[in-house]
């Protein structure tokens, strides 16, 4: 119940993330959601896209250092408050949340929110119980 991420190391200069969303446009690439975390020389950038595999393969031929991460999609209200009945349930289940980054999925009044957690096994089942649905990849790769 995962999907690919993307993680790209990025020299933070001028151009660096033309030069890859350019690769991704060029490869027919679709992206659906993307994250950097930067610091003053370098950066990570992190993209769920709808062909993960080829993504990779077209930013490593390129030169940039590149990994597939498995991550957890879920689907909340997109309201407020939608999101901390989720997270609540993680807590209580003893989960921390290394990072997460959302965006508005295309079902009316959903945001889809990526995680990052250290077991996504125990992270799921605490979210199914609590009746959070978990989104598939290949919900989020189509159009």
């Amino acid at each position: 119940m995962t999907m690919k991420q993307l993680s790209v190391f990025v020299e933070n200069k001028p151009g660096t993330l033309a030069e890859i969303t350019g690769i991704l446009g060029e490869n027919s690439i679709d992206m659906r959601a993307l994250s950097v975390a930067d610091t003053e020389r370098y950066g990570i950038l992190r993209l769920i896209v709808d062909h993960p595999k080829e993504a990779e393969a077209a930013l490593k031929e390129a030169g940039f250092k590149v990994s597939l991460t498995d991550v957890i999609a879920i689907a909340v209200s997109n309201q407020p408050g939608g999101l901390s009945q989720a997270l609540r349930y993680l807590a209580k289940a003893g989960i921390a949340v290394e990072y997460m980054y959302a965006f508005v999925s295309q079902k009316a009044d959903t945001a889809y929110v990526i995680l990052r957690v250290q077991d996504n096994a125990k992270a799921v089942k605490a979210l199914e119980e609590g009746g959070i649905p978990i989104v598939r990849g290949e919900e989020v790769y189509r159009k």
